[in-house]
């Protein structure tokens, strides 16, 4: 009888010691499996918003800033530019962007914020099939795109045309305008790309 307590006891004691060395064996295990479903820091740095000095963008001028493993194309428009924009509507598959994705700040002719309507930001790839557009800035024949090109955007892989907006021109592979991310303004030199609140 004192010889069957002990086995059961020991029996008990061998159960319990594997159920917590299984149990902590699989918790080694899955620990790596369920960190691995969080983004990494560099992840989490390539997501996050980018602030962008926009002191030394002259007029007639464009940069290029990446964000997301994407181009944003930040361009300060001239006042000729700005003139023109109002002029495009005819040719444009959405000039009023209701089809296209921008902040609601954005959703207007110049697709800025009100408070710099001349400086455009846009992600600088095509909404056709993704390749990046070049910049022909100039309008007429200065651009190279003869004398009634208003100022814009090519796209070399399947000849998509925008304008000083982003918007995309009548019959042209792209369905939509450029996509407007969404940001803002620190200072009037210094704006955020990747949120539209301050201290994000």
């Amino acid at each position: 009888m004192d010889k069957l307590q002990t086995d059961h006891g020991r029996r008990r004691f061998l159960i319990g010691t594997t159920s917590v060395i299984g149990g902590v064996g699989v918790a080694a295990l899955a620990t790596p499996f369920v960190l691995s479903m969080f983004p990494s820091a560099r992840a989490k740095a390539a997501g996050a918003p980018v602030e962008v000095d926009i002191s030394k963008v002259e007029p007639g001028m464009m940069i290029t800033q990446e964000w997301r493993g994407q181009p944003v194309w930040i361009v300060n428009r001239t006042p000729a530019m700005m003139a023109q924009l109002a002029k495009n509507a005819h040719f444009l598959s959405d000039p009023g962007s209701d089809k296209s994705e921008q902040p609601e700040a954005c959703k207007n002719v110049p697709r800025a914020m009100k408070s710099h309507e001349n400086v455009l930001v846009v992600v600088g790839i095509c909404t056709h099939l993704g390749c990046s557009p070049t910049e022909k800035l100039k309008a007429g024949n200065e651009g190279g795109m003869g004398a009634d090109w208003p100022g814009g955007f090519l796209c070399p892989c399947h000849g998509s045309k925008y304008d000083m907006s982003g918007r995309v021109f009548k019959s042209m592979p792209a369905p939509l305008n450029l996509k407007v991310p969404p940001y803002v303004y620190l200072t009037d030199t210094r704006l955020m790309v990747g949120t539209d609140k301050k201290g994000t």
